[in-house]
């Protein structure tokens, strides 16, 4: 099974830099405007990181790394804890019932996470999405990120959106079905346009913001 290409560190997005320049030079530029290089982004994957995801839901930065200490704390970002904590122990760890529903459908649904390395990307956001409370972005963020496939994008991602009618000077934010039609051209270097979209939108916020 093919996975395409990996990104494995700065050179991988510099390779990916300069072949989106010879796609549409508007991403040569942008990349010039900012002072520092383009983020590699790359995580740790398995359990632990898609609980982390879960526990972000829906909550600002400070209260999910609050609660994500709870959550450590408790033991539950070990699936075999995470499947038979009581209602209670979730409680204590400052998680939703929803939360916990969520975090008891990873744990059981027993993914090998592994495996998902080894299987197209298809096959990764197909697998993660099944299991509830789980959703597409979150599901793209991790074959970015996690696994470091350089063909993903998160279309429904608001600052990808806002990025993108930035770089392209479209009259309006394209929505989520206008950007998958837009990002089919950064073929094969999804996952590092979005990181230069990431990044250009960023810039551009903060230049607004001192002006």
């Amino acid at each position: 099974m093919a996975v395409g290409r990996i990104i494995k560190g700065p050179d991988c997005i510099a390779e990916g830099v300069a072949a989106l320049a010879l796609i549409d030079p508007r991403f040569g530029d942008a990349v010039a405007q900012m002072d520092a290089p383009i983020p590699l982004r790359l995580r740790d994957g398995g359990f632990e990181t898609v609980l982390r995801a879960i526990v972000g839901q829906q909550v600002s930065v400070a209260a999910a790394d609050a609660i994500w200490h709870k959550v450590e704390n408790a033991g539950l970002t070990d699936p075999a804890t995470a499947k038979t904590a009581t209602d209670e122990e979730y409680r204590a760890a400052g998680m939703s019932r929803q939360k916990t529903k969520y975090t008891r459908a990873l744990a059981e649904a027993d993914v090998d996470f592994e495996y998902l390395a080894t299987v197209p990307d298809a096959e990764v956001i197909r697998t993660l999405t099944q299991i509830s409370g789980i959703g597409t972005w979150t599901a793209e963020i991790y074959a970015m990120f996690s696994l470091g496939r350089a063909d993903v994008f998160a279309h429904g991602d608001l600052a990808l959106q806002e990025g993108a009618r930035m770089l392209l000077d479209l009259s309006e934010r394209p929505k989520e079905k206008a950007m998958r039609e837009i990002a089919v051209d950064w073929s094969p270097w999804r996952s590092v346009a979005a990181r230069i979209l990431w990044a250009y939108y960023a810039h551009v916020k903060q230049r607004e913001g001192v002006q």
